[in-house]
Order: C-alpha cells, then sequence, then structure tokens
C-alpha cells in the first residue's frame, strides 16, 4: 500500500536484510523505553537483537489462522527501508478488530512519518479488511505514539501497568471505532494484494 509519502510492503526476507543495519544500531529504539517486556529490540548484543528480531517476524509469518495473524510491513521512504508496521488480528474474525505496532528509525523521528504510516495500515484494516475497531497503546511518556493516536481520532481506552527492561510503567490504551475512522477517512491511499492477503489469512 502507499501513501504520497511512504509505501508500506510486505516484509520479504529482502526487505529485511536492507533493514538489519537499523536494527543492529539500535535505532529502533529510543529513550525512553517504548515497548512493552518481552522485546527482542531491547537485547544488549545486536547480533542477537538482529536474530531475535528476524526469528518474531519468521514466526508471524508460521502461525496464521483467521483468528491470530499479525502482518508485518516494511515502511519505504523514497524507496529505501526505515522502519516496520504492524497488523495484528487477534479474535478477528470473531470481532473484526485489530491492533497496530511500528518503529521508524530514530534519525527519521517527528516528521510526521509515523502518522502517515498509521493512515496506511488503517486504511488496509479498515477498507481492506472491513475491520470494526482499531486498537493501540503507548507508555504515557511516549508523546509521539499517544499524539498521533490523538490526532487520528483515536479515544482513551485506559490505562494498565506493564513493564519494560524490567521496570514498571503506564501505558495509555487507544481505541478507534469504524465510525469515527470514517470521519477521517483519507482518499489518497492506494492498496494493492488485498483480495491476495485475507485468502492467505482465511478471511476471504
Amino acid at each position: 500500500m502507499s501513501t504520497p509519502r511512504i509505501e508500506l510492503a510486505g516484509a520479504t526476507d529482502e526487505l529485511l536484510g536492507q533493514l538489519q543495519r537499523i536494527v543492529w544500531d539500535g535505532k529502533a529504539t529510543a529513550q525512553p523505553a517504548p515497548y512493552d517486556d518481552p522485546m527482542s529490540l531491547y537485547e544488549e548484543d545486536p547480533d542477537v537483537r538482529v536474530r531475535k528480531w528476524l526469528q518474531g517476524v519468521w514466526r508471524g509469518r508460521g502461525s496464521v489462522t483467521p483468528d491470530s495473524w499479525r502482518l508485518h510491513f516494511v515502511v519505504l521512504l523514497d524507496g529505501e527501508p526505515v522502519g516496520m508496521q504492524d497488523l495484528i488480528g487477534d479474535g478477528f474474525h470473531a470481532y473484526g478488530t485489530v491492533v497496530s505496532f511500528s518503529w521508524l528509525s530514530s534519525d527519521l523521528r517527528h516528521r510526521g512519518i509515523g502518522k502517515e504510516m498509521r493512515h496506511a495500515i488503517l486504511h488496509l484494516a479498515f477498507e481492506g479488511f472491513n475491520a470494526t475497531e482499531a486498537t493501540t497503546e503507548a507508555f504515557l511518556d511516549n508523546p509521539g505514539s499517544n499524539g498521533v493516536s490523538r490526532a487520528l481520532g483515536y479515544q482513551d481506552n485506559g490505562v494498565a501497568w506493564a513493564t519494560r527492561r524490567g521496570e514498571p510503567g503506564l501505558l495509555q490504551g487507544w481505541r478507534l471505532t469504524r465510525e469515527v475512522w470514517l470521519g477521517h477517512r483519507r482518499t489518497d491511499i492506494e492498496l494493492r494484494g488485498v483480495e491476495q492477503c485475507k485468502e492467505a489469512l482465511g478471511l476471504s
């Protein structure tokens, strides 16, 4: 899928190979720590970090049912891989709900790219898969992610405790319904291969 600024491409091994340097360099994380435990991107040894990150993507490919799946997309900016945007369906066949997760190279943040990524994946969820609602979460001290959710119309969905690197922190939950998304729906996002993807997930 593509927007005027970025493209989200299925995470092939070739694209993952091009993205490895960002993970190896530690540019997929930030301060304060953005992810709850366990998280392969927190591994101190860069070789272990890359290996566990790749294994996580490969597990996602091999564990697909209509009720439980995770789609991994590589974010391309001017044709160069710069991050990842995932869409997760847990109980999707029954409820039509999805969860989004993403990361962006640290040297490209605060330029509106994260917001563009979220617009794109929500378009796939609601327009492509006919989702009923999307959720996401971020620690309270992650203003970038929380700001994107607020700007796209998500509503506060409460907080919950989680650990990150072994330390406790509060996660802010966000919920976006299909009805609210329709009020923010963009017309400049192009989807490709949706029917083939739905067939592979058992959603056809």
